[in-house]
């Protein structure tokens, strides 16, 4: 993406979240009061320069702490340093072993094979044809391979490609936070937050992000 296009795309993500701010606190008390304590959302896409190398992250990522799983990854890629750096064609012959001599469980190297051979495949989209499919057609196709579900097709929408409809309701953070918000005794069913979140569209993003905030409040808020 060039300069000047990346410029235009974080203008129109920054005008759309101020609209989604205010269509928020008007649709929603509850939360625009979470909104309130909160305060500004820092919430920036991370922009994508490889779906390829975004969707390895998020495999070796999963289920690790940050700082363990940043360790891993960059082993990761230093094992093709010599092949011109970490890629799909890079991958995609490579021993399962050697994978996992780097830190990766077995699961997670066989992941980032299959995610290699669909990459080369095709279908795992470009990074032009990502940002002109919807959620559910980026969805569909993704959580094909292996070690890619619903959630991290979510976590991709919303943190890498900026959609701003995105309700991740089975996340445990989203569930806590719903939980604080609406002062529910448990962590409420996702079917429960989707049937909610019906008042936040089309910014059902931003609503997950102010839900995410809500665990870093102090307690005596609750």
């Amino acid at each position: 993406m060039s300069r000047v296009a990346k410029n235009i795309k974080e203008a129109e993500f920054d005008a759309d979240l101020e609209r989604a701010i205010k269509a928020l606190k008007k649709a929603d008390k509850k939360l625009a009061q979470v909104m309130k304590h909160v305060g500004a959302c820092t919430l920036k896409p991370d922009d994508i320069q490889s779906p390829f190398v975004a969707l390895a992250e998020s495999i070796v990522y999963q289920q690790l702490s940050g700082k363990a799983a940043a360790t891993i990854f960059g082993r990761v890629k230093s094992l093709f340093d010599q092949a011109g750096g970490l890629s799909a064609k890079a991958v995609i012959n490579t021993p399962v072993e050697l994978l996992r001599g780097a830190g990766c469980s077995n699961a997670k190297a066989l992941a980032l094979i299959d995610l290699a051979e669909k990459t080369v495949s095709g279908v795992v989209p470009s990074l032009t044809q990502m940002h002109t499919m919807s959620d559910d057609e980026l969805l569909e196709r993704l959580v094909t391979i292996r070690g890619v579900g619903k959630w991290t097709v979510e976590m991709l929408l919303i943190f890498r490609l900026g959609r701003m409809d995105v309700m991740p309701a089975t996340d445990y953070g989203i569930r806590k936070g719903f939980a604080l918000t609406y002062g529910l005794p448990d962590l409420p069913a996702p079917k429960v937050i989707i049937a909610h979140s019906e008042i936040w569209k089309p910014y059902r993003t931003l609503a997950s992000w102010y839900l995410w905030r809500a665990l870093e409040l102090p307690l005596e808020l609750w």
